[in-house]
């Protein structure tokens, strides 16, 4: 199965969950793809003592996930695309949305 997760938020928790889920997928042999977008594009700067995001997002690339992030996002926040946030396109997020069998958004 293909999985596709929209990620929006900012808030610590539910990106933690989100990426957790993310490599759940993984773990179960499913393909999938995370696209941040809005305030998503923030998940590096988001690291508390109680949910290590980073970390989350580093076992997923070391897994194989695919991550992508909106580059207008980024740019709206005079930022830069990473490894972690690499810059994207809504032509990313729309080949993702039509090749998924399920998308979930966060």
């Amino acid at each position: 199965m293909k999985i596709g997760i929209v990620i929006y938020s900012n808030d610590s928790e539910n990106v933690w969950n989100a990426l957790r889920f993310a490599n759940f997928v993984l773990q179960e042999g499913d393909a999938v793809k995370v696209f941040l977008l809005g305030k998503g594009v923030e998940c590096e700067s988001l690291d508390t003592d109680q949910f290590n995001i980073r970390e989350q997002i580093r076992l997923f690339l070391d897994k194989g996930g695919k991550m992508f992030a909106c580059g207008t996002c980024i740019k709206l926040r005079q930022s830069e695309g990473s490894e972690f946030c690499p810059s994207s396109t809504m032509k990313d997020l729309y080949e993702i949305v039509k090749e998924s069998d399920k998308v979930v958004t966060f």
